[in-house]
C-alpha cells in the first residue's frame, strides 16, 4: 500500500484523484487546501490530516519524512490550479515522493527544463495526467492507425464547447496568467490525444482568440485539424441547446465521428493504475502539448486558410 498527499482537495477535479487513490488500494494521509469544504473525504478516508495553509502542509509532510516511527508519503496528487503545479511538483521531489500532476503538468515549456534537472537529483519522478491515452475507444483506434500504416493526411475537425457562467472570468480560469486560457485549460488535452493519434506538429495556425473562444489549424505529420474551443453557450448547436445539454464535443475523422462519449468515468483510476505499474507519462510525454498551446497562447491571427465550419459560420454570417 502506498501513501499520499493531496494539494487542492477542495477543487472540481480532487474527488476523481480521491476515487482512484481509493479503488487501487491506496492511503491518503494528508491534504491541503485553502477552502476547507472538504467533507468529502470522509468518504473515502477517515483519518487525513487537513491544512488549509501551505506551510504547515510542507511542514507536516517534511516531518513524515524524517520521523523514523512515521512513514514517509509515496505520492503527491496535485489538483491545484495550473500555475501552482510547478510549485507542488517541486515539493514532492524535494520530498524524495513521486508527483502525480492534473493538466496541464506546468504554464511554460521552460518550467519543464528545471523540473527535469530536480528530477535528476530526487529519488522521485514526475507523472502527468493524460487520460484520453488510456481511453478503450482511442487505444483501438490508435492500433487501428498503427496497423494501416498510411501516409495519408487525415481530416480531423475538433469542437469543444463546454458552457460556463459569469464566474469562470473572475476566477484564476479566467486570468490567462494562471491558468493559461482556454487553449490551455480546456484543449490541451485533446491536443496531446491529437498528436499521440496522428503525430507531430508540423504547422499551427490560429485565427480567433478571444477569452471566451479560440479556434485554429494544425498540420500534424498525419492529419489536417481544424479545432475550435469555447466556453460561451451562444456558440453550442441549436440541437444541443434544444436539449439543454451544456457541453457539446465532437471529433470528426474523415467526415466519421470519433465515439469516446462514454467510458470517462474510471480514466483517472486507469491513470493511476498505469502510473503505479511504473509506466506512467512523464515529463518528455507531456511536453509535445504543452509547447504547441503555449505557442497558440502567443501566436499573432492569420488569415483564415483552412477554417473549422464554425468559425467560417461565424465569420459569413
Amino acid at each position: 500500500m502506498k501513501l499520499f498527499g493531496l494539494t487542492g482537495v477542495a477543487g472540481y477535479i480532487a474527488p476523481r484523484h480521491l476515487q482512484a487513490i481509493h479503488d487501487t488500494g491506496n492511503k491518503l494521509v494528508a491534504a491541503m487546501d485553502p477552502h476547507d469544504s472538504v467533507g468529502i473525504l470522509d468518504r473515502y478516508f477517515k483519518e487525513v490530516a487537513f491544512f488549509t495553509e501551505y506551510e504547515r502542509f510542507d511542514r507536516h509532510l517534511e516531518r513524515l519524512r524524517r520521523d523514523p516511527e512515521r512513514d514517509a508519503i509515496d505520492f503527491l496528487s496535485i489538483c491545484t490550479p495550473n500555475y501552482l503545479h510547478d510549485a507542488h511538483i517541486r515539493l514532492a521531489l524535494r520530498l524524495g515522493a513521486n508527483a502525480i500532476c492534473e493538466k496541464p503538468l506546468v504554464a511554460n515549456p521552460w518550467q519543464l527544463d528545471a523540473l527535469e534537472q530536480l528530477e535528476a537529483e530526487s529519488p522521485g519522478k514526475v507523472y502527468s495526467i493524460l487520460q484520453l491515452r488510456v481511453h478503450p475507444s482511442l487505444i483501438e483506434l490508435k492500433k487501428r492507425l498503427e496497423a494501416q500504416k498510411s501516409d495519408k493526411k487525415y481530416d480531423i475537425v475538433l469542437t469543444y464547447i463546454t458552457s460556463r457562467g459569469p464566474w469562470y472570468m473572475y476566477s484564476w480560469k479566467g486570468n490567462e496568467d494562471k491558468s493559461g486560457g482556454i487553449a490551455t485549460n480546456i484543449g490541451i488535452h485533446f491536443f496531446d490525444m491529437l498528436s499521440w493519434l496522428f503525430g507531430g506538429v508540423q504547422k499551427s495556425e490560429v485565427y480567433l482568440s478571444e477569452k471566451s473562444k479560440m479556434s485554429g489549424f494544425l498540420e500534424l505529420e498525419n492529419a489536417n485539424v481544424r479545432w475550435f474551443l469555447s466556453i460561451d453557450k451562444t456558440d453550442l448547436p441549436e440541437e444541443i441547446k434544444a436539449k439543454g445539454q451544456p457541453t457539446y464535443r465532437s471529433i470528426t475523422f474523415d467526415g466519421e465521428e470519433i465515439e469516446f462519449s462514454g467510458g470517462f468515468t474510471d480514466l483517472h483510476t486507469r491513470m493511476y493504475e498505469t502510473i503505479l505499474d511504473g509506466k506512467g507519462f512523464g515529463i518528455e510525454t507531456a511536453r509535445p502539448s504543452i509547447e504547441l498551446v503555449n505557442g497558440i497562447r502567443q501566436a499573432e491571427l492569420s488569415p483564415i486558410n483552412y477554417g473549422h465550419p464554425f468559425l467560417m459560420e461565424k465569420v459569413n454570417s
